[in-house]
């Protein structure tokens, strides 16, 4: 966007500097989210926008340039502003992401040093529906708090469209050097057979699903949510189940372990590698029931819970599950709202187990991915909530089909 090919100014690098503690993927999204809004900006908001940052960035590309380029691709800017001072209904932006999904020719021209940033070929820039070979950052106005709104847009760049798609920048200054380092870009990198010395590349392998987002070994203070698949994975439920509903809240033992615990799916939330929470997942006709959240006395300061919750509906959404439902006591309706969940209209509140529930449902958004019947077969006997790598028989195909128990009978 700058003829200069400066991305990023010199404040907004310092800024983002002060503001990142983690690099691009390590961001909390869902905490930026309660203090900042993304948004997709209208042609008018665009123009203030560019306006803006016109004396903060210089070199910027024209305002007509930028303009062809969101006609061509809205997702080219993504609109930052504070959530304190957004009005839905009349949208302003404060700040800006910008970025060019470049088809594969436009990545091996931005490898060459001959990408036209000012004023960008839209035929080496990806359209809405298609999946780019790479994301060119393109520009960063994003002064004070505003900075914080990367952790929003990395999670934009993590639906199916634009997961695990590298991203690429240039930068000509100390500012800018110490902005890429900063957020875990590298300098240089290769594409095909074309080397980019001078290009910063930032790689984005396709990342494992929240719900079997926890590694062993992990750091200490690292949230990972796995399912429960083995004896010893259910004996850590029971452990923490035991400890919250029956130690804490003194709930019978019959009415804890109900008779439901071998018809479900569990969840166990870890801090690194100590079993900190747990919940329940049961599966009906078109509804996903989520239940029996417990996350131990230590360890409810952490986001435990929240990482467990949003376990529990991706798995629902790769389960093709539209809706999700639950039993919420009265005094953590807010939490469960916090997910999109809310009060059935015309619920009644009923008590079990000494305590007072209500009904709540929430609408999930179509996994595009979802596992359904049409998918290869070998992800159907995949390993529960691991669709997303091969399986212990699908390696097993690499034996010939020897029938063995039949074999010399008939």
């Amino acid at each position: 966007m700058a003829q200069s090919q400066r991305k990023f100014a010199a404040d907004e690098s310092a800024a983002i500097s002060r503001h990142a503690k983690h690099k691009l993927d390590e961001l909390d999204a869902a905490r930026i989210a309660r203090h900042l809004v993304m948004f997709q900006p209208d042609e008018k908001v665009a123009r203030d926008l560019i306006a803006k940052a016109r004396a903060a960035i210089p070199g910027l590309a024209d305002t007509e340039d930028v303009l062809k380029v969101l006609r061509h691709n809205p997702i080219c800017m993504m609109a930052l502003a504070r959530r304190s001072k957004f009005d839905p209904a009349k949208p302003a932006g404060e700040g800006f992401i910008a970025i060019l999904p470049l088809t594969s020719l436009g990545l091996q021209v931005l490898a060459l040093g001959s990408f036209n940033g000012a004023s960008p070929d839209l035929r080496l820039v990806a359209g809405p529906d298609e999946r780019p070979a790479g994301i060119y950052m393109w520009a960063v106005f994003a002064p004070g708090p505003l900075a914080a709104g990367m952790a929003l847009f990395m999670e934009r760049m993590a639906s199916p469209q634009y997961a695990g798609i590298n991203l690429y920048s240039r930068s000509a200054t100390e500012a800018g050097r110490r902005f890429h380092e900063v957020l875990g870009f590298m300098l240089g990198t290769t594409v095909g057979d074309i080397a980019a010395p001078n290009i910063w590349l930032f790689p984005r392998e396709p990342k494992a699903p929240l719900y079997d987002s926890y590694q062993p070994g992990a750091m200490p203070n690292r949230i990972g949510v796995t399912i429960a698949r083995t004896m010893e994975d259910l004996s850590r439920v029971i452990a923490i189940r035991s400890a919250v509903y029956i130690g804490e809240q003194e709930c019978p033992y019959d009415e804890e372990y109900d008779g439901n615990d071998l018809a479900a799916t569990h969840l166990l939330a870890y801090i690194g590698d100590e079993p900190a929470g747990c919940l329940r997942a049961r599966f009906f006709a078109d509804f996903a029931k989520l239940e029996r959240l417990a996350i131990r006395k230590e360890f409810r300061k952490s986001r435990a819970a929240f990482q467990l919750v949003n376990a529990g509906l991706k798995l629902c959404q790769k389960k093709g599950y539209r809706r999700a439902y639950g039993h919420s006591q009265l005094r953590l309706v807010n939490f469960w709202s916090r997910f999109g969940f809310r009060m059935m209209e015309g619920a009644q509140s009923f008590v079990f187990s000494d305590f007072e529930y209500v009904e709540m449902v929430a609408d999930l958004a179509r996994d595009p991915e979802a596992v359904t019947i049409g998918v290869p077969p070998y992800v159907i006997i995949r390993p529960e909530g691991r669709w997303h790598e091969p399986g212990i028989l699908e390696r097993s195909s690499s034996r010939a089909a020897t029938s063995p128990s039949v074999a010399g009978k008939s």
